[in-house]
């Protein structure tokens, strides 16, 4: 079950609620273990209370040991809405049959029609299968074990990991290549490309420790070191190189940035198609095309220089090798540079040439 419509943040935060080492995760895996199944509402909203029939209506504390207890009767634990409180114990759900499913059992068709017809977070416990299910957000997710997620997100980390190597190999090569001024078209791409790679195996590998609730923190500042700050280096390759007569501005660089993120996965390792929202020459025979940056990439290697100077010295010089050529004086005769600035990006230019 998928709706092209969900948020998946509102998926992330109902995962986060049932993160392990959370209460509400705890007592689920106390019904799971006990082979009875269950059924939890994750939430009493006026839509869920209008299809409950029957049952027991009070209102205590939310407890996994009780969760468990509760669950041993045949129908459906309600919780509050912020899984402080149970509310509703053996309820029997009479969601409308009109809600398509693709589920086979009674408690799984119920778990999922309550969802598509409430909105509210459903969760079934399977005592033959031993499982734990989510339906949430017009999605079907499985809750998988803390072991299986832990290996997972391991060997997704290791994915991160070679995706940063080989671009820190591929963008200082494009560096050295600015540098020296003979900076290709193939260069730049090659870049792009494991820059957007590592963006996208960063970010899935974000969604999907989520699941780990108190077992991801390492696994987080990991990828958080692994990361780095690849969203604004993406941006700044895109407003060094965008084919643009002038200084590209805001609009034409978030037009291109949305282009490369609506490219599929299989596209990436297409030249032609990273080319085309840069406006860089996409046919094979025109790889070698010599391009010059505008400094922006070099720039922001420089500490403190803001986006506003960067548009500034940019304007002024047109170019990286004028830029680096450039005196502090020079530099100085660019509207809102000051002597100080000058001196200081000067330098820094000088010590990463």
């Amino acid at each position: 079950m998928t709706d092209p419509s969900a948020d998946p943040k509102q998926l992330r935060r109902t995962l986060e609620r049932l993160a392990p080492g959370t209460a509400l995760r705890d007592g689920l895996e106390r019904i799971q273990r006990g082979h009875t199944g269950g059924l939890i509402v994750l939430g009493d909203t006026p839509e869920v209370i209008q299809i409950c029939d029957g049952g027991i209506e009070f209102d205590v504390p939310f407890q996994a040991t009780l969760l468990r207890e509760l669950s041993k009767m045949d129908g459906a634990v309600v919780l509050s809405s912020d899984g402080s409180r149970i509310v509703r114990a053996n309820v029997q759900l009479v969601p409308s049959p009109s809600y398509p499913t693709g589920e086979t059992g009674t408690r799984h068709r119920a778990a999922e029609r309550t969802a598509l017809q409430t909105g509210v977070p459903t969760v079934s416990v399977s005592a033959s299968m031993n499982t734990l299910t989510l339906y949430a957000h017009g999605q079907r997710h499985l809750l998988d074990e803390p072991a299986v997620l832990s290996a997972r997100a391991n060997q997704a980390l290791s994915t991160v990991e070679r995706y940063r190597a080989r671009l820190d190999l591929a963008g200082q090569r494009l560096f050295v290549a600015e540098m020296n001024d003979y900076a290709t078209v193939a260069d730049v791409l090659n870049v792009l490309q494991r820059q957007i790679m590592l963006e996208r195996a960063a970010n899935d590998m974000d969604e999907g420790i989520v699941e780990l609730g108190v077992d991801s923190r390492q696994l987080r500042l990991q990828l958080t070191e692994l990361r780095g700050s690849i969203t604004e280096d993406i941006e700044m390759l895109v407003r060094d190189y965008i084919t643009s007569p002038t200084v590209p501005s805001d609009e034409q660089v978030a037009d291109a940035l949305a282009a490369l993120g609506r490219l599929p996965d299989s596209e990436l390792l297409n030249s032609a198609s990273l080319a085309r929202p840069l406006g860089l020459p996409a046919s094979e025979e025109n790889l070698m095309q010599d391009v010059s940056p505008r400094g922006y990439r070099a720039l922001s290697r420089v500490p403190r220089v803001q986006k506003f100077l960067m548009d500034q010295i940019v304007s002024e010089f047109g170019s990286l090798a004028e830029l680096l050529a450039a005196s502090p004086e020079r530099l100085a005769g660019a509207e809102r540079v000051s002597p100080l600035w000058a001196r200081h990006i000067y330098e820094g230019l000088r010590h990463l040439a």
